[in-house]
């Protein structure tokens, strides 16, 4: 008869237990669009656009009016979701692309803090963060990868598309946000039995401008082709939204799933941009900018299990808080290490906690620079936003309350907000590190080295 050594059964006994504990942990799904216009949902107003899979998200969950993501340039936002941190603390401020440069090997990942209690991962998409061997996402806490390394690849010819570490061993034929939706939903299918976490991320609908004409044809009415084009691709996202949420609901695990939406930056609205066709509206700039048009998202988070639907929440809120949410919805305590940024919203959705997720949320761009504390927002934004050659204006003050189009400078009148807007703001700068890659050192919001 074999002896089983009492390590042996302790070993075992704690595997049991961890697997037990996994079961009961909820599924995570992370959905970032690429370049969408803030006007460009129907749960915001847009007309032209049905929407309908994104609208029914909304309504199952909460809607951000005041959503934010912590950079107005595809990399650096995905490189905060994914450590929770802003990206101006480990120098990740710029577009990764190029030898060496991708999301620094010293930075955890939500992947990897997932998937250390009994998550299974995947990253199915848009990758943009690092395209060498270190930075790839089977490196970064990911157990299966479906998608591209870079910052924007064609939607119809799609050879460079990789499975894991390789290129794909067959012809991919679907129109690649389709094969995104399809990979997504095996995905789960592959994995209902057992919390996952998948990180489903488009490409659409940053250029270059491609639609399947069966789409385009359900457009024919828009008259310019650039938006005619943009609308079929942002149904085409729509859609594959749509077949997740619709694959969750058939596994019977839409009340155990949070499920988080957000626009990777505001639409690329002006030259210097890729500009595709998007709208903005009622807010001013753009992508590239730290103007409201440059920052500000669409935001929806659902919970079915937890969060009532329905709601409609102003207080601010930062993609950050999608990394601290999911860690604390898996049961895990964030390490002092970690040092995160972001805030756990379930507390506040749920009505545990009173008060709001922040006060004031920050910004740095290069010369660029934004601070929003309450309805004030200091900035020095892209001069390209007012029609001009690029380069950064001087400081300027708003209150987004009376005025979210940003259109009338308070600075002259209200100059002692800007020095406390400045000062929050240079202490907050004071934790940033210089970029490494894509220039120099920055400066203050003061324009001092």
């Amino acid at each position: 008869m074999p002896v089983i050594r009492f390590s042996a059964l302790v070993a075992f006994a704690m595997a049991a237990l961890g697997e037990a504990a996994a079961a009961d942990r909820p599924n995570i799904v992370v959905i970032i669009g690429d370049d969408m216009g803030y006007a460009d949902v129907g749960f915001h107003g847009c007309r032209d656009i049905p929407t309908p899979n994104l609208d029914a998200l909304a309504a199952s969950g909460v809607r951000f009016t005041n959503g934010y993501v912590t950079g107005p340039y595809c990399s650096p936002t995905r490189a905060g979701i994914a450590t929770g941190r802003h990206q101006t603390r480990f120098g990740h401020e710029f577009n990764a692309g190029g030898k060496g440069t991708g999301l620094p090997l010293t930075e955890g990942t939500l992947a990897d803090r997932l998937r250390a209690v009994g998550y299974k991962t995947a990253a199915i998409g848009k990758w943009h963060l690092g395209e060498e061997a270190p930075y790839h996402p089977q490196r970064r806490g990911y157990d299966e990868f479906f998608g591209f390394l870079g910052g924007a690849h064609d939607y119809f010819d799609v050879k460079g598309v990789l499975r894991g570490s390789a290129p794909l061993q067959r012809n991919e034929t679907e129109y690649l946000t389709d094969a995104i939706a399809r990979e997504s939903v095996a995905f789960i299918e592959t994995n209902r039995s057992r919390p996952f976490f998948l990180y489903m991320a488009f490409n659409a609908v940053h250029t270059p401008m491609q639609a399947d004409d069966a789409r385009l044809m359900k457009f024919a009415s828009i008259q310019d082709k650039q938006r005619r084009t943009y609308a079929a691709m942002m149904f085409a996202l729509d859609e594959a939204v749509g077949r997740v949420v619709q694959k969750l609901a058939s596994s019977n695990l839409t009340d155990n799933t949070l499920v988080v939406f957000f626009s990777d930056n505001g639409g690329p609205t002006m030259p210097g941009t890729t500009v595709n066709g998007s709208s903005n509206a009622p807010l001013r700039g753009s992508k590239r900018t730290t103007l409201e048009g440059g920052v500000r998202v669409p935001f929806v988070m659902s919970w079915p299990g937890k969060i009532a639907a329905g709601k409609v929440y102003d207080p601010l809120v930062i993609q950050l808080d999608a990394h601290a949410t999911a860690l604390a919805a898996a049961g895990i305590a964030a390490k002092p290490e970690w040092k995160l940024d972001g805030v756990d919203l379930a507390p506040y959705l749920t009505g545990q906690k009173t008060g709001t997720p922040h006060d004031t949320l920050y910004w740095r761009f290069g010369q660029q620079m934004a601070i929003r504390h309450g309805d004030w927002k200091l900035v020095r934004y892209d001069t390209a936003a007012d029609g001009e050659k690029p380069g950064v204006t001087a400081a300027k003050l708003y209150n987004l309350k009376d005025d979210i189009g940003e259109s009338k400078d308070l600075i002259a009148t209200h100059p002692e907000k800007a020095r406390e807007l400045k000062a929050k703001w240079d202490a907050w700068n004071e934790s940033n590190v210089d970029p490494l890659w894509g220039g120099g050192r920055r400066k203050n919001a003061s324009g001092a080295q």
